[in-house]
Parts: C-alpha cells; structure tokens; sequence
C-alpha cells in the first residue's frame, strides 16, 4: 500500500455523502468553537462554520482522507480572516447558562448584568491571541497542552498568554476569573 500511495499521481478519493456526514458531525462543533474565538461573534462563527462545510463538500474531489481535520482549520481560518477585512466586528461574549435566577434578588440581578456588562467589554478589549486562548479554555475547557496543540503554539506560549490575559481581567474587574 506504501509504494501505491508514493506511485499514484494523487492520493485524492472523492469523499461519499456519508463520509461528509461522519466528518460533519465528528468536526462541526469544534470548527465553530475556533472560529467564535477568532471573531468573538456567535453568529458569525455559526456561519463560517456551514461555510466551511460547505466548502468542503464543494471540492470533495481533490481532499486528501488523511488531512481532512487540518483542511477543515485552514478553510475556517481563511474564511475569518476574509470575513474579518469585510466587516468591523463588535465583540460579544457568549452567554454561560446561569444558575435558577428565580432566587436572586432585583439588586443582585442588577450587579449580575452590570458585571456581565463589564466583563463583555474587557473580553472584546483583549489582544486576539489572549482571548483566543481564555475563551478556549473557559469554554471549551481546553487544557494548555490541547490549545497548543490546536493554534500551533508552545504551551509557554499558551500559558504567558493566559497570565497576561488573567491580569488583565483582574486590574478591570478587581476580582479573579
């Protein structure tokens, strides 16, 4: 099989619908996770995310099985990128489901949306690589080794970001994330 691979021309086997579907359904969530932390913005992430899908599906012909993952994050990040020259993005945090707020106070759901408010804004103000790495970990509980891994960093790297990020947030918010 070694000496086929080196001998054929290309290694290209148009991908079958259910191949696309499988790689859907293994890859989607994670392509949407790294495009919201590039762009900050929800939305914008759900739709790069079925862009970059689609543009999978557009030239399943010449997609080789084996780099199919990388494919995907090079796709995702050329489609950001380009999105990010079009548009002036306006940052936004996705909101973590909350506790029953049936028992919170009118004042204390007040000083809840005021640092809600706080925080959205100091996020949207981070330098990209460190809210890059604090939103993967935070919502994708992702360890320092993975985010390496996935943004092709050190993990010193990744963890100077992180300190630099988490001083941040406490010089703005006076408290710890």
């Amino acid at each position: 099989m070694y000496l086929s691979i080196l001998k054929s021309p290309n290694n290209y086997e148009e991908l079958t619908l259910t191949e696309f579907q499988s790689i859907f359904k293994e890859h989607y969530k994670s392509i949407r996770n790294f495009v919201y932390f590039k762009c900050s913005d929800a939305d914008m992430a759900e739709d790069i995310a079925q862009d970059t899908f689609l543009k999978l599906w557009e030239t399943r012909s010449k997609i080789d099985k084996r780099t199919v993952k990388a494919y995907l994050y090079t796709i995702a990040q050329n489609i950001t990128i380009n999105q990010q020259k079009r548009n002036t993005l306006k940052y936004k945090f996705q909101k973590k489901p909350t506790v029953d707020r049936d028992y919170d106070t009118p004042e204390k759901l007040a000083e809840m949306q005021e640092y809600e408010q706080k925080l959205n804004s100091v996020i949207a103000m981070l330098p990209d690589g460190g809210r890059e790495v604090f939103l993967m970990n935070r919502l994708e509980d992702l360890t320092y080794n993975e985010i390496a891994q996935r943004i092709g960093l050190s993990v010193k790297a990744v963890e100077k970001r992180m300190s630099k990020v988490l001083k941040i947030l406490r010089d703005n918010l006076g408290t710890e994330i």
